[in-house]
């Protein structure tokens, strides 16, 4: 079983207000857990895009089992782990459970089923993969790292605290851009050319601070926290125009699907709240029709 947390992205304002953006792998069903809190902008890898074969080979080589099996009592918390034979004995049912759901799934796709129907037998016993961004992750860190907390979600929570205490975030100014998966050198390549022939860094010139400059680098972090990865399904790195294409595709449509678009942010003032952010302008908030409020039917 895997459970990990990096942060791929941490900025902070000149005001002091802090933006992270962490990519979380944890069991595929824990995620409804996480779903409650609404602090969090959230992109989450679909079993409804991962090949069959793929999400099969996944689960057998890495089944999400619980961290321990625990006896069952009245409420929501486990009691005393089972002893060691009766660990034994439930990791071995679990994993009967994920082979046969694997073969189920592998049943379905033989008979031509889609992938976004028999994917579903397979989630309980697979990971998901996460892009979250939030400005405030206080009542998260207070909920999910304490003792009452399911083990695997106290896990992921003690993960992410231990990375937020130790990372530095960059400062940016108004007008910069927090971008997910869109790296400090490749975001210079593109606003300062030639920036890597400068002999001394501290004298570069500053970045610019227009929409215009900064507009291929958001789309490209829109289609890369869609895709919750660098990396298409197949493992290959998309170009440029694939990430616009994508982004467009998201964005550009009617209704639009503007969840990629929540995790790229520009700093404001703190106090000023902007969607799920606090100080800092959600890439989301700036899109017309980003939210539809007057639905008259198909």
């Amino acid at each position: 079983m895997t459970i990990s947390a990096e942060i791929i992205c941490d900025s902070i304002s000149l005001h002091g207000k802090r933006i992270t953006t962490f990519v979380i792998r944890y069991p595929r069903w824990l995620h409804p857990e996480i779903m409650t809190h609404r602090a969090l902008s959230r992109n989450a890898s679909s079993s409804r895009a991962i090949p069959i074969r793929k999400l099969s080979r996944d689960i057998l080589d890495d089944t999400s089992y619980p961290i321990s099996f625990r006896s069952n009592k009245s409420g929501m918390q486990g009691g005393d782990e089972l002893p060691p034979w009766k660990q034994v004995a439930c990791r071995a049912v679990w994993k009967f459970g994920a082979l046969v759901s694997v073969a189920l799934a592998r049943m379905l796709a033989a008979l031509g089923a889609a992938k976004e129907t028999a994917n579903r037998l397979q989630e309980a016993y697979g990971h998901i993969s996460v892009v979250v961004t939030a400005t405030e992750w206080s009542n998260f860190f207070a909920l999910r790292y304490h003792a009452m907390a399911q083990p695997e979600f106290r896990h992921l929570a003690k993960l992410m605290w231990e990375a937020y205490q130790m990372h530095t975030p960059n400062q940016l100014v108004a007008g910069e851009w927090h971008l997910p998966f869109v790296g400090t050198q490749e975001a210079d390549r593109h606003l300062l050319p030639g920036w890597h022939l400068c002999p001394d860094p501290s004298v570069m010139r500053p970045r610019p601070t227009d929409l215009e400059s900064w507009q291929p680098l958001i789309n490209r972090s829109i289609a890369r926290c869609a895709r919750v990865s660098y990396l298409n399904h197949m493992n290959g790195v998309p170009t440029q125009a694939e990430d616009d294409k994508l982004c467009q595709r998201l964005i550009g449509s009617q209704p639009i699907h503007a969840s990629p678009a929540e995790h790229q942010a520009t700093p404001d003032k703190p106090g000023w709240w902007s969607g799920n952010f606090d100080g800092w302008v959600q890439y989301r908030k700036t899109l017309p029709n980003e939210n539809i409020t007057d639905f008259k039917g198909p």
